[in-house]
Protein backbone atom coordinates (compact mmCIF):
# COMPACT_ATOMS: atom_id res chain seq x y z
CA UNK A 1 0.00 0.00 0.00
CA UNK A 2 3.30 2.54 0.68
CA UNK A 3 4.35 1.74 -2.49
CA UNK A 4 0.91 2.45 -4.05
CA UNK A 5 0.40 5.92 -2.16
CA UNK A 6 4.84 6.72 -3.21
CA UNK A 7 3.97 6.11 -7.25
CA UNK A 8 0.48 8.09 -7.20
CA UNK A 9 3.06 10.97 -5.69
CA UNK A 10 5.84 10.57 -8.73
CA UNK A 11 2.63 10.50 -10.61
CA UNK A 12 1.36 13.45 -9.97
CA UNK A 13 4.66 15.55 -9.68
CA UNK A 14 4.92 14.05 -12.99
CA UNK A 15 2.07 15.26 -14.76
CA UNK A 16 2.13 18.82 -12.83
CA UNK A 17 5.86 19.35 -14.36
CA UNK A 18 5.42 18.35 -17.83
CA UNK A 19 2.25 19.21 -18.84
CA UNK A 20 1.78 22.64 -17.47
CA UNK A 21 3.61 24.44 -20.32
CA UNK A 22 1.88 22.10 -22.52
CA UNK A 23 -2.11 23.31 -20.96
CA UNK A 24 -3.78 26.67 -20.20
CA UNK A 25 -4.16 27.95 -16.74
CA UNK A 26 -7.63 27.20 -16.42
CA UNK A 27 -7.08 23.69 -18.24
CA UNK A 28 -4.19 22.81 -16.37
CA UNK A 29 -6.18 23.61 -12.94
CA UNK A 30 -9.37 21.57 -14.13
CA UNK A 31 -6.68 18.55 -15.03
CA UNK A 32 -4.84 18.41 -11.56
CA UNK A 33 -8.32 18.78 -10.09
CA UNK A 34 -9.02 14.84 -11.51
CA UNK A 35 -7.90 11.64 -9.53
CA UNK A 36 -4.49 10.00 -10.79
CA UNK A 37 -5.90 5.96 -10.10
CA UNK A 38 -6.03 5.60 -13.87
CA UNK A 39 -2.66 6.21 -14.27
CA UNK A 40 -1.88 3.92 -11.00
CA UNK A 41 -3.43 1.22 -11.86
CA UNK A 42 -0.38 0.72 -14.02
CA UNK A 43 1.86 0.10 -11.33
CA UNK A 44 -0.68 -1.92 -9.00
CA UNK A 45 -0.73 -5.13 -8.40
CA UNK A 46 -4.37 -7.10 -9.57
CA UNK A 47 -5.57 -7.11 -5.90
CA UNK A 48 -4.95 -3.56 -5.12
CA UNK A 49 -6.71 -2.64 -8.57
CA UNK A 50 -10.05 -4.05 -7.79
CA UNK A 51 -9.70 -1.58 -4.84
CA UNK A 52 -8.59 1.45 -6.46
CA UNK A 53 -11.49 0.96 -9.22
CA UNK A 54 -13.90 0.69 -6.50
CA UNK A 55 -13.29 4.20 -4.97
CA UNK A 56 -12.70 5.52 -8.63
CA UNK A 57 -16.24 4.27 -8.81
CA UNK A 58 -17.43 6.36 -5.60
CA UNK A 59 -15.31 9.71 -6.68
CA UNK A 60 -16.97 9.65 -9.82
CA UNK A 61 -20.18 9.00 -8.44
CA UNK A 62 -19.86 11.90 -6.26
CA UNK A 63 -18.68 14.31 -8.32
CA UNK A 64 -22.16 13.84 -10.48
CA UNK A 65 -23.77 15.28 -7.54
CA UNK A 66 -21.44 18.40 -7.26
CA UNK A 67 -21.44 21.37 -8.83
CA UNK A 68 -18.89 21.98 -11.86
CA UNK A 69 -16.47 25.37 -10.52
CA UNK A 70 -17.45 27.85 -13.07
CA UNK A 71 -17.24 30.52 -11.07
CA UNK A 72 -14.51 33.19 -9.83
CA UNK A 73 -12.76 32.67 -6.73
CA UNK A 74 -8.94 33.08 -5.62
CA UNK A 75 -7.62 29.33 -6.16
CA UNK A 76 -9.25 29.67 -9.72
CA UNK A 77 -7.35 32.98 -10.45
CA UNK A 78 -4.29 31.46 -8.98
CA UNK A 79 -4.50 28.46 -10.98
CA UNK A 80 -4.46 30.86 -14.06
CA UNK A 81 -1.26 32.51 -12.90
CA UNK A 82 -2.05 35.58 -11.30
CA UNK A 83 -0.01 36.33 -8.21
CA UNK A 84 -2.11 36.72 -5.10
CA UNK A 85 -2.09 40.31 -5.07
CA UNK A 86 -3.37 40.23 -8.62
CA UNK A 87 -5.67 37.50 -7.44
CA UNK A 88 -7.33 39.64 -4.74
CA UNK A 89 -7.24 42.72 -7.20
CA UNK A 90 -9.22 41.11 -9.48
CA UNK A 91 -11.57 39.06 -7.05
CA UNK A 92 -12.50 42.38 -5.14
CA UNK A 93 -13.13 44.43 -8.25
CA UNK A 94 -15.30 41.96 -9.50
CA UNK A 95 -17.29 41.65 -6.06
CA UNK A 96 -17.90 44.94 -5.82
CA UNK A 97 -19.07 45.43 -9.89
CA UNK A 98 -23.05 44.96 -9.25
CA UNK A 99 -24.89 42.12 -10.58
CA UNK A 100 -24.63 38.57 -10.61
CA UNK A 101 -24.25 37.64 -13.66
CA UNK A 102 -20.40 39.49 -14.16
CA UNK A 103 -18.92 36.88 -11.18
CA UNK A 104 -20.38 34.02 -13.22
CA UNK A 105 -18.79 34.59 -16.54
CA UNK A 106 -15.94 36.52 -15.23
CA UNK A 107 -13.58 33.24 -15.09
CA UNK A 108 -14.84 32.47 -19.06
CA UNK A 109 -13.84 36.26 -20.30
CA UNK A 110 -10.01 36.50 -18.19
CA UNK A 111 -9.34 32.50 -20.41
CA UNK A 112 -10.41 34.20 -23.56
CA UNK A 113 -7.55 37.22 -22.73
CA UNK A 114 -5.27 34.37 -21.98
CA UNK A 115 -6.30 32.63 -25.21
CA UNK A 116 -5.54 35.45 -27.11
CA UNK A 117 -1.90 35.42 -26.57
CA UNK A 118 -1.66 37.81 -23.10
CA UNK A 119 0.10 36.90 -19.79
CA UNK A 120 -1.46 37.34 -16.04
CA UNK A 121 0.27 40.75 -16.28
CA UNK A 122 -1.14 42.09 -19.39
CA UNK A 123 -4.50 40.93 -18.30
CA UNK A 124 -3.73 42.80 -14.96
CA UNK A 125 -2.99 46.24 -16.73
CA UNK A 126 -5.86 45.71 -19.39
CA UNK A 127 -8.52 45.39 -17.43
CA UNK A 128 -7.48 48.38 -14.99
CA UNK A 129 -7.57 49.92 -17.92
CA UNK A 130 -10.71 49.48 -18.84
CA UNK A 131 -12.76 47.83 -16.18
CA UNK A 132 -15.80 47.27 -18.36
CA UNK A 133 -14.54 44.43 -20.04
CA UNK A 134 -15.63 42.44 -16.36
CA UNK A 135 -19.41 42.83 -17.90
CA UNK A 136 -18.80 41.39 -21.31
CA UNK A 137 -19.64 37.91 -22.00
CA UNK A 138 -16.95 35.37 -22.88
CA UNK A 139 -18.69 34.86 -26.43
CA UNK A 140 -18.99 38.68 -27.44
CA UNK A 141 -15.56 39.11 -26.45
CA UNK A 142 -14.44 36.07 -28.61
CA UNK A 143 -17.02 37.50 -31.65
CA UNK A 144 -14.84 40.57 -31.47
CA UNK A 145 -11.66 39.34 -31.15
CA UNK A 146 -12.43 37.70 -34.47
CA UNK A 147 -13.75 40.47 -36.23
CA UNK A 148 -10.92 42.59 -35.79
CA UNK A 149 -8.49 39.77 -37.52
CA UNK A 150 -11.03 40.24 -39.97
CA UNK A 151 -10.51 43.77 -40.46
CA UNK A 152 -6.79 42.87 -41.07
CA UNK A 153 -5.31 43.04 -37.70
CA UNK A 154 -3.11 40.00 -37.12
CA UNK A 155 -1.10 38.39 -34.30
CA UNK A 156 1.03 41.23 -32.82
CA UNK A 157 -0.94 43.58 -34.26
CA UNK A 158 -4.00 42.57 -32.44
CA UNK A 159 -2.51 42.24 -29.10
CA UNK A 160 -0.52 45.37 -29.22
CA UNK A 161 -3.70 47.22 -29.97
CA UNK A 162 -5.42 45.56 -27.37
CA UNK A 163 -3.15 46.12 -24.62
CA UNK A 164 -2.98 49.40 -26.01
CA UNK A 165 -6.64 50.50 -26.44
CA UNK A 166 -8.86 47.66 -24.48
CA UNK A 167 -12.08 49.67 -24.91
CA UNK A 168 -12.13 48.69 -28.22
CA UNK A 169 -13.13 45.03 -27.44
CA UNK A 170 -16.20 47.05 -25.76
CA UNK A 171 -17.23 47.78 -29.29
CA UNK A 172 -19.60 45.47 -30.71
CA UNK A 173 -19.20 44.01 -33.99
CA UNK A 174 -21.98 46.06 -36.12
CA UNK A 175 -20.33 49.27 -34.60
CA UNK A 176 -17.18 48.28 -36.22
CA UNK A 177 -18.50 47.07 -39.16
CA UNK A 178 -20.08 50.75 -39.61
CA UNK A 179 -17.03 52.64 -38.58
CA UNK A 180 -15.36 50.57 -41.32
CA UNK A 181 -17.57 50.96 -43.75
CA UNK A 182 -17.57 54.67 -43.17
CA UNK A 183 -13.90 55.28 -43.70
CA UNK A 184 -13.80 53.49 -46.95
CA UNK A 185 -17.10 54.95 -48.44
CA UNK A 186 -17.33 58.83 -46.93
CA UNK A 187 -13.29 59.05 -46.79
CA UNK A 188 -12.01 57.01 -49.82
CA UNK A 189 -9.48 54.74 -47.85
CA UNK A 190 -8.78 51.85 -49.47
CA UNK A 191 -8.85 48.39 -47.04
CA UNK A 192 -4.73 47.98 -46.15
CA UNK A 193 -5.29 52.06 -45.24
CA UNK A 194 -8.50 51.38 -42.74
CA UNK A 195 -6.37 48.83 -41.32
CA UNK A 196 -3.59 50.88 -40.39
CA UNK A 197 -5.84 53.36 -39.13
CA UNK A 198 -7.15 50.94 -36.96
CA UNK A 199 -4.06 49.57 -35.86
CA UNK A 200 -2.49 53.23 -35.13
CA UNK A 201 -6.02 55.01 -33.99
CA UNK A 202 -8.26 52.54 -32.49
CA UNK A 203 -9.60 55.40 -30.31
CA UNK A 204 -11.37 56.06 -33.51
CA UNK A 205 -13.85 53.42 -33.30
CA UNK A 206 -15.79 55.25 -30.01
CA UNK A 207 -15.32 58.92 -31.52
CA UNK A 208 -17.97 60.70 -33.15
CA UNK A 209 -18.02 59.57 -37.11
CA UNK A 210 -19.14 63.61 -38.30
CA UNK A 211 -16.25 64.80 -35.78
CA UNK A 212 -14.18 62.43 -38.24
CA UNK A 213 -15.65 63.05 -41.25
CA UNK A 214 -15.53 67.23 -40.95
CA UNK A 215 -11.86 66.48 -39.48
CA UNK A 216 -11.04 64.27 -42.97
CA UNK A 217 -12.83 66.89 -45.11
CA UNK A 218 -10.68 69.68 -43.10
CA UNK A 219 -7.44 68.10 -44.17
CA UNK A 220 -8.50 66.95 -47.11
CA UNK A 221 -10.10 70.02 -48.50
CA UNK A 222 -8.76 73.01 -46.88
CA UNK A 223 -5.06 71.34 -46.47
CA UNK A 224 -4.73 69.88 -50.12
CA UNK A 225 -3.71 65.95 -47.65
CA UNK A 226 -4.45 62.94 -50.29
CA UNK A 227 -5.23 59.75 -48.08
CA UNK A 228 -1.97 58.15 -47.92
CA UNK A 229 -0.39 61.09 -46.58
CA UNK A 230 -3.20 61.12 -44.04
CA UNK A 231 -2.32 57.98 -43.01
CA UNK A 232 1.17 58.51 -42.45
CA UNK A 233 0.73 61.30 -40.14
CA UNK A 234 -1.88 59.94 -37.76
CA UNK A 235 -3.91 62.26 -38.57
CA UNK A 236 -7.12 60.64 -35.86
CA UNK A 237 -4.81 60.78 -33.13
CA UNK A 238 -5.09 64.53 -33.19
CA UNK A 239 -8.06 66.91 -32.22
CA UNK A 240 -9.20 69.06 -34.45
CA UNK A 241 -8.30 72.51 -32.60
CA UNK A 242 -5.04 71.31 -32.62
CA UNK A 243 -4.54 70.46 -36.42
CA UNK A 244 -7.11 74.04 -37.21
CA UNK A 245 -4.43 75.95 -34.94
CA UNK A 246 -1.02 74.54 -36.40
CA UNK A 247 -2.23 74.82 -40.00
CA UNK A 248 -3.78 78.38 -39.70
CA UNK A 249 -0.96 79.76 -37.76
CA UNK A 250 1.48 78.60 -40.69
CA UNK A 251 -0.95 79.57 -43.08
CA UNK A 252 -1.29 83.48 -41.67
CA UNK A 253 2.62 83.39 -41.82
CA UNK A 254 2.49 82.88 -45.42
CA UNK A 255 4.35 79.43 -44.71
CA UNK A 256 1.43 77.01 -45.68
CA UNK A 257 -0.36 77.29 -49.06
CA UNK A 258 -3.71 75.50 -50.36
CA UNK A 259 -2.79 74.03 -53.47
CA UNK A 260 -5.14 74.81 -56.50
CA UNK A 261 -7.21 72.88 -58.57
CA UNK A 262 -4.48 70.95 -59.96
CA UNK A 263 -2.69 70.42 -57.18
CA UNK A 264 0.29 73.27 -57.13
CA UNK A 265 1.53 75.74 -54.45
CA UNK A 266 3.53 78.73 -54.88
CA UNK A 267 5.67 77.55 -52.20
CA UNK A 268 6.61 73.83 -50.65
CA UNK A 269 4.35 73.10 -47.78
CA UNK A 270 5.77 71.04 -44.92
CA UNK A 271 4.36 68.00 -44.60
CA UNK A 272 1.38 67.09 -42.36
CA UNK A 273 3.03 64.64 -40.38
CA UNK A 274 5.64 66.92 -39.41
CA UNK A 275 3.16 69.40 -38.98
CA UNK A 276 1.26 67.15 -35.90
CA UNK A 277 3.79 65.29 -34.66
CA UNK A 278 6.21 67.56 -33.58
CA UNK A 279 6.20 68.59 -30.05
CA UNK A 280 5.54 72.50 -29.42
CA UNK A 281 8.93 73.62 -29.23
CA UNK A 282 10.23 71.82 -31.98
CA UNK A 283 7.30 72.89 -34.57
CA UNK A 284 7.82 76.64 -33.19
CA UNK A 285 11.36 76.33 -34.17
CA UNK A 286 12.09 74.31 -36.93
CA UNK A 287 8.57 74.94 -38.93
CA UNK A 288 6.35 78.22 -37.78
CA UNK A 289 9.76 80.09 -36.59
CA UNK A 290 8.06 81.70 -33.87
CA UNK A 291 7.99 82.32 -30.19
CA UNK A 292 5.95 80.82 -27.98
CA UNK A 293 4.65 83.82 -27.26
CA UNK A 294 3.42 84.83 -30.72
CA UNK A 295 1.32 81.39 -30.88
CA UNK A 296 0.50 81.79 -27.17
CA UNK A 297 -1.37 85.21 -28.77
CA UNK A 298 -2.09 83.49 -31.75
CA UNK A 299 -4.33 80.26 -30.05
CA UNK A 300 -6.24 83.24 -27.99
CA UNK A 301 -7.06 84.72 -30.87
CA UNK A 302 -8.32 81.91 -33.20
CA UNK A 303 -10.22 80.52 -29.82
CA UNK A 304 -12.84 83.87 -30.11
CA UNK A 305 -12.75 83.48 -33.83
CA UNK A 306 -13.97 79.68 -33.62
CA UNK A 307 -16.54 80.99 -30.71
CA UNK A 308 -17.99 83.78 -33.15
CA UNK A 309 -18.63 81.33 -35.91
CA UNK A 310 -20.00 79.05 -33.60
CA UNK A 311 -22.46 81.56 -32.78
CA UNK A 312 -23.17 83.08 -36.32
CA UNK A 313 -23.32 79.05 -37.42
CA UNK A 314 -26.38 78.02 -34.28
CA UNK A 315 -27.79 81.35 -35.45
CA UNK A 316 -28.08 80.74 -38.80
CA UNK A 317 -29.39 77.12 -38.18
CA UNK A 318 -31.91 78.74 -36.01
CA UNK A 319 -32.98 80.83 -38.86
CA UNK A 320 -33.11 77.79 -41.47
CA UNK A 321 -35.19 75.95 -39.43
CA UNK A 322 -37.72 78.60 -38.86
CA UNK A 323 -37.77 79.38 -42.66
CA UNK A 324 -38.45 75.50 -43.27
CA UNK A 325 -41.32 75.72 -40.96
CA UNK A 326 -43.20 78.58 -42.45
CA UNK A 327 -42.99 76.91 -45.60
CA UNK A 328 -44.23 73.51 -44.17
CA UNK A 329 -46.83 75.63 -42.78
CA UNK A 330 -47.52 77.49 -46.15
CA UNK A 331 -47.63 74.13 -47.23
CA UNK A 332 -49.84 72.59 -45.09
CA UNK A 333 -52.92 74.61 -46.07
CA UNK A 334 -52.57 73.84 -49.85
CA UNK A 335 -52.37 70.00 -49.11
CA UNK A 336 -53.96 69.54 -45.93
CA UNK A 337 -52.90 67.15 -43.19
CA UNK A 338 -50.18 65.38 -45.16
CA UNK A 339 -47.55 67.80 -45.06
CA UNK A 340 -48.23 68.05 -41.02
CA UNK A 341 -47.24 64.47 -40.47
CA UNK A 342 -44.09 64.83 -42.57
CA UNK A 343 -43.41 67.55 -39.83
CA UNK A 344 -44.28 65.78 -37.08
CA UNK A 345 -41.99 62.69 -38.45
CA UNK A 346 -39.43 65.20 -39.05
CA UNK A 347 -39.16 66.38 -35.28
Amino acid sequence: MGTTVAVCQVLRWTVKTAASPLLSPLQLWRYHSKPLCVGCRLFCSSSSQSTLQSKQENYNRSQLSEKPVTELSLRSLADMGFTDIQAEEIYQTVSNVRGGSVAKHALSTLTALFVLGLNPSSVLKLLQKCPELYTVKESQLQQRIDNLRKVGLGEGSLQRVVAHYPQILTVTVKKLKHVVAFLREKCLFTVQQVTDILRDSPAIVLEDLGQVEYKFQYVYFKMGVKQAEIIKSRLFRFTLDDIRCRHCFLERRGLYQTPDKNGQTAIINPKLDSILSADQDTFLRTIAKASAEEYEVFQRLMAREWQEEEKMYGSFEADSDDDEEEEEDEEDEETGGKSGYRRRRKK
